[in-house]
Protein backbone atom coordinates (compact mmCIF):
# COMPACT_ATOMS: atom_id res chain seq x y z
CA UNK A 1 0.00 0.00 0.00
CA UNK A 2 1.43 3.54 -1.08
CA UNK A 3 1.39 6.60 0.72
CA UNK A 4 -0.81 8.87 -0.08
CA UNK A 5 0.75 12.02 -0.20
CA UNK A 6 3.54 12.55 -2.43
CA UNK A 7 3.60 16.12 -3.44
CA UNK A 8 6.54 18.41 -2.58
CA UNK A 9 4.61 21.32 -3.42
CA UNK A 10 3.27 24.72 -1.11
CA UNK A 11 0.52 23.78 -2.05
CA UNK A 12 0.13 20.00 -1.54
CA UNK A 13 1.92 21.26 1.71
CA UNK A 14 -1.12 23.21 2.84
CA UNK A 15 -3.27 20.09 1.68
CA UNK A 16 -1.43 17.51 4.17
CA UNK A 17 -1.72 20.03 6.82
CA UNK A 18 -5.19 20.65 6.66
CA UNK A 19 -5.92 16.51 5.72
CA UNK A 20 -3.32 15.90 9.07
CA UNK A 21 -5.76 18.41 11.51
CA UNK A 22 -9.14 16.45 9.81
CA UNK A 23 -7.26 13.36 11.08
CA UNK A 24 -7.09 15.16 14.33
CA UNK A 25 -9.97 15.75 14.94
CA UNK A 26 -11.50 12.53 13.77
CA UNK A 27 -9.13 10.67 16.08
CA UNK A 28 -10.14 12.84 19.01
CA UNK A 29 -14.30 12.68 18.14
CA UNK A 30 -13.73 8.23 17.43
CA UNK A 31 -11.83 7.63 21.04
CA UNK A 32 -14.59 10.23 22.49
CA UNK A 33 -17.97 9.35 20.64
CA UNK A 34 -17.86 5.71 22.34
CA UNK A 35 -16.93 5.65 25.87
CA UNK A 36 -16.48 2.54 27.89
CA UNK A 37 -15.59 2.76 31.43
CA UNK A 38 -12.80 0.00 32.60
CA UNK A 39 -12.17 -1.68 35.72
CA UNK A 40 -9.58 0.77 36.72
CA UNK A 41 -9.95 4.95 35.56
CA UNK A 42 -9.35 4.63 31.85
CA UNK A 43 -11.89 3.70 29.29
CA UNK A 44 -12.16 1.88 26.09
CA UNK A 45 -12.88 3.86 22.92
CA UNK A 46 -13.06 2.80 18.62
CA UNK A 47 -10.45 6.09 18.86
CA UNK A 48 -7.72 3.09 17.63
CA UNK A 49 -9.04 2.61 14.23
CA UNK A 50 -8.71 6.29 13.18
CA UNK A 51 -4.99 6.25 14.97
CA UNK A 52 -4.79 3.13 12.47
CA UNK A 53 -6.38 5.10 9.38
CA UNK A 54 -3.57 7.77 10.53
CA UNK A 55 -0.50 5.70 10.55
CA UNK A 56 -1.72 3.74 6.91
CA UNK A 57 -3.00 7.17 5.04
CA UNK A 58 -0.22 9.86 6.47
CA UNK A 59 3.14 10.37 6.62
CA UNK A 60 5.04 9.21 9.42
CA UNK A 61 5.49 12.74 10.93
CA UNK A 62 2.18 13.75 10.68
CA UNK A 63 0.67 10.55 11.27
CA UNK A 64 2.83 10.61 14.88
CA UNK A 65 1.09 13.94 15.64
CA UNK A 66 -2.77 13.47 14.06
CA UNK A 67 -2.83 9.98 16.23
CA UNK A 68 -0.85 11.50 19.52
CA UNK A 69 -2.66 15.08 19.68
CA UNK A 70 -6.15 13.82 18.79
CA UNK A 71 -6.04 10.76 21.43
CA UNK A 72 -4.10 13.31 24.20
CA UNK A 73 -6.60 15.95 23.52
CA UNK A 74 -9.80 13.39 24.04
CA UNK A 75 -8.33 12.23 27.06
CA UNK A 76 -7.87 16.28 28.40
CA UNK A 77 -11.72 16.65 27.47
CA UNK A 78 -13.21 13.31 28.60
CA UNK A 79 -11.72 14.25 32.10
CA UNK A 80 -8.79 11.55 32.19
CA UNK A 81 -5.78 14.04 32.28
CA UNK A 82 -3.32 11.65 33.68
CA UNK A 83 -3.41 9.67 31.13
CA UNK A 84 -2.65 12.43 28.35
CA UNK A 85 1.06 12.13 27.92
CA UNK A 86 1.53 8.44 28.72
CA UNK A 87 -1.49 8.63 25.56
CA UNK A 88 0.48 11.01 23.26
CA UNK A 89 3.36 9.10 23.48
CA UNK A 90 1.80 5.39 23.23
CA UNK A 91 -0.74 6.37 20.13
CA UNK A 92 1.74 8.24 18.35
CA UNK A 93 4.21 5.33 18.23
CA UNK A 94 0.69 2.89 17.07
CA UNK A 95 0.51 5.17 14.32
CA UNK A 96 4.24 4.69 13.94
CA UNK A 97 4.34 1.16 13.75
CA UNK A 98 0.71 1.10 11.40
CA UNK A 99 2.76 3.43 8.97
CA UNK A 100 6.16 1.21 9.18
CA UNK A 101 4.46 -1.82 8.66
CA UNK A 102 2.61 -0.95 5.77
CA UNK A 103 5.69 0.55 4.06
CA UNK A 104 7.63 -3.04 5.01
CA UNK A 105 5.29 -5.53 4.50
CA UNK A 106 3.61 -3.65 1.20
CA UNK A 107 6.20 -5.00 -0.56
CA UNK A 108 6.24 -8.31 0.48
CA UNK A 109 2.99 -9.43 1.41
CA UNK A 110 -0.73 -8.85 0.13
CA UNK A 111 -2.77 -5.68 0.86
CA UNK A 112 -4.81 -7.54 3.82
CA UNK A 113 -1.66 -9.00 5.45
CA UNK A 114 0.00 -6.05 5.22
CA UNK A 115 -2.65 -4.23 7.16
CA UNK A 116 -2.88 -6.78 9.86
CA UNK A 117 0.24 -7.46 10.76
CA UNK A 118 1.57 -4.05 11.77
CA UNK A 119 -2.33 -3.43 13.18
CA UNK A 120 -1.87 -6.34 15.35
CA UNK A 121 1.47 -4.70 16.27
CA UNK A 122 0.39 -1.63 17.29
CA UNK A 123 -1.96 -3.05 18.83
CA UNK A 124 -0.29 -5.41 21.59
CA UNK A 125 1.68 -2.75 21.76
CA UNK A 126 -0.78 -0.66 23.21
CA UNK A 127 -2.15 -3.53 25.71
CA UNK A 128 1.35 -3.38 27.24
CA UNK A 129 2.36 0.03 27.28
CA UNK A 130 -0.70 1.24 29.15
CA UNK A 131 -0.55 -1.82 31.23
CA UNK A 132 3.01 -0.68 32.36
CA UNK A 133 1.71 3.08 32.48
CA UNK A 134 -1.20 1.90 34.95
CA UNK A 135 1.17 -0.62 36.53
CA UNK A 136 3.07 2.42 37.72
CA UNK A 137 0.15 4.77 38.65
CA UNK A 138 -2.19 1.87 40.48
CA UNK A 139 0.12 -0.92 40.88
CA UNK A 140 0.99 -3.92 38.15
CA UNK A 141 -1.47 -6.58 39.86
CA UNK A 142 -4.49 -4.25 39.64
CA UNK A 143 -3.31 -3.00 36.04
CA UNK A 144 -3.84 -6.84 35.09
CA UNK A 145 -7.43 -5.83 34.94
CA UNK A 146 -7.58 -3.33 31.90
CA UNK A 147 -5.50 -5.78 29.59
CA UNK A 148 -8.79 -7.44 28.33
CA UNK A 149 -10.87 -4.09 27.71
CA UNK A 150 -7.46 -2.72 25.93
CA UNK A 151 -7.61 -6.18 24.01
CA UNK A 152 -11.10 -5.64 22.85
CA UNK A 153 -10.89 -2.09 22.08
CA UNK A 154 -7.63 -3.18 20.10
CA UNK A 155 -9.59 -5.63 18.07
CA UNK A 156 -12.46 -4.25 17.26
CA UNK A 157 -10.36 -1.05 16.62
CA UNK A 158 -8.30 -3.28 13.94
CA UNK A 159 -10.96 -4.75 12.30
CA UNK A 160 -12.84 -0.83 11.98
CA UNK A 161 -9.78 0.53 10.75
CA UNK A 162 -8.56 -2.49 8.08
CA UNK A 163 -12.73 -1.41 6.68
CA UNK A 164 -12.38 2.30 6.50
CA UNK A 165 -9.29 2.04 4.86
CA UNK A 166 -10.39 -0.28 2.30
CA UNK A 167 -13.23 1.87 1.42
CA UNK A 168 -11.25 4.55 1.45
CA UNK A 169 -8.61 3.84 -0.36
CA UNK A 170 -11.11 3.04 -3.64
CA UNK A 171 -12.67 6.50 -3.55
CA UNK A 172 -11.14 9.20 -5.47
CA UNK A 173 -11.64 11.79 -3.03
CA UNK A 174 -8.33 13.93 -1.70
CA UNK A 175 -6.22 10.99 -1.50
CA UNK A 176 -4.02 10.32 -3.91
CA UNK A 177 -2.32 6.38 -4.84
Amino acid sequence: MKNFFKEKNTSSHVKLLVISALFTAMVTVATMIIKIPTPLKGYANIGDAAVLLSGWMLPAPYAFAAAAVGSALADVILGYAVYAPATFLIKGVMALIAYFGVKLLSKHTGAVLSLLIPAFTAEAFMVVAYYLFEGVLYGFAPSLLNIPANAVQGVISLVIGILAVSALSKTKSVFKK
